[in-house]
C-alpha cells in the first residue's frame, strides 16, 4: 500500500522536530516562516500563484523584490492553502514574498501542528510535574514512517538515487536554508550535504528559488531583531 505525500509545509515540519522528543530543532518562528514558504511553494506547484518579476521603479515595492499573483483563485482543498488563496485575494495590493511570509507565518506553526493531530500523523502526549501542577504538552510522530520517509527521500536524493522531482528538489532547498541538514541523520558532512541540496533546488523552478530565497531573508531578519 502506498503512503500518501503530505503537503509540502507537513514534512518540513516533522523534519523540524524531533521524533522521540517532539522539541524543535530551530527556533519555532524560524520554522514557521519555512512552513510559510511551503504553503506558497505547494500553490505555486498546483499552478495557484505565480511571482511577479522586478517591480517598475514607480512602484512602492523594493528593487529586485518579487510579488505575490493569483494565478487561479481554485479552492485546493486544504485549509490552509486555501487560507493563503484568500489573503492574497483579498489584499488591497498584491503582497511582496517576504511580507507575506511574516503575516502569514504568526501563527502557522500551531495551525499546522493542528492539522496533523487532525490527520492523525501527530499525537499529543501531556507530562504532569510538581504533583500536577505544571503540565507540559508535547506532540509526536503516531508512525516513524512519516518523517522517516521524508527524510529517505531526501537522502536518495542527496546520493542521486532518484531524479528529484519539484516537490522534493523544494523541500531540499528549505531544510537546508533552515540549518536541518544535520537533523536529517546522514553520514555526510553537513556542510558538503547542505551544499549539494541547494544546489538541487537551484536547478529547478526559479519562483521555487525565488520564494527559499525570501524565507532565508525572513529569517535572517528575525536574527537580526533578535540582537538589537
Amino acid at each position: 500500500m502506498s503512503v500518501p505525500r503530505l503537503p509540502l509545509r507537513d514534512e518540513l515540519f516533522l523534519l523540524g522536530h524531533d521524533d522521540d522528543t517532539g522539541h524543535p530543532h530551530i527556533h519555532r518562528q524560524a520554522l514557521a516562516l519555512g512552513l510559510a514558504g511551503a504553503v506558497l511553494i505547494d500553490l505555486f506547484l498546483t499552478g495557484r500563484i505565480t511571482l511577479d518579476p522586478q517591480a517598475a521603479q514607480t512602484d512602492p515595492h523594493p528593487t529586485g523584490e518579487r510579488w505575490l499573483r493569483l494565478h487561479t483563485d481554485q479552492p485546493v482543498g486544504d485549509l490552509i492553502s486555501d487560507t493563503a488563496i484568500a489573503a492574497i485575494r483579498h489584499g488591497r495590493t498584491p503582497p511582496p514574498v517576504k511580507a507575506f511570509l511574516r503575516t502569514f507565518s504568526a501563527d502557522l506553526y500551531e495551525r499546522t501542528r493542528a492539522g496533523l493531530v487532525a490527520a492523525g500523523i501527530l499525537r499529543q502526549h501531556t507530562r504532569r510535574r510538581l504533583a500536577g501542577l505544571a503540565r507540559t504538552d508535547t506532540y509526536l510522530p503516531t508512525d516513524t514512517k512519516w518523517p522517516v520517509i521524508a527524510r529517505a527521500r531526501l537522502r536518495y536524493l542527496a546520493h542521486g538515487r532518484e531524479q528529484p522531482d519539484h516537490h522534493t528538489a523544494a523541500l531540499a532547498g528549505l531544510v537546508a536554508t533552515l540549518g536541518l541538514t544535520e537533523h536529517l541523520y546522514l553520514d555526510d558532512d553537513t556542510t558538503t550535504l547542505t551544499r549539494r541540496l541547494k544546489t538541487i533546488a537551484d536547478q529547478h523552478h526559479r519562483t521555487v528559488r525565488d520564494i527559499i530565497t525570501a524565507v532565508d531573508a525572513a529569517v535572517g531578519d528575525l536574527a537580526t531583531a533578535a540582537y538589537r
